[in-house]
């Protein structure tokens, strides 16, 4: 995936909205900030440790990053603390 083509995708994402399919199987918008839970020790966030989401963004390869803190992380290192 080139620059160009990354930059049309973005152009239909915000950087404050997450769009998840919940365990009921509907559509949900979380707005940030949003709290998850960290599955282990990732960067200065300890395990279970809860921490809010302030932006999100995805590398070059379509990967979600959670920004906390100033910091970026992959979204698998944490699960969305219930909503």
């Amino acid at each position: 995936m080139n620059k160009q083509q990354l930059a049309d995708i973005l152009k239909y994402s915000h950087p404050k909205e997450l769009y998840i399919v919940d365990w009921e199987n509907k559509l949900v918008v979380l707005t940030c900030p949003f709290k998850v839970i960290a599955k282990g020790n990732v960067g200065r966030i300890n395990k279970s440790e809860i921490v809010e989401v302030d932006e999100i963004k995805v590398t070059m390869r379509l990967t979600t990053v959670y920004v906390i803190e100033g910091q970026a992380y992959f979204y698998y290192h944490f699960d969305i603390w219930p909503l």
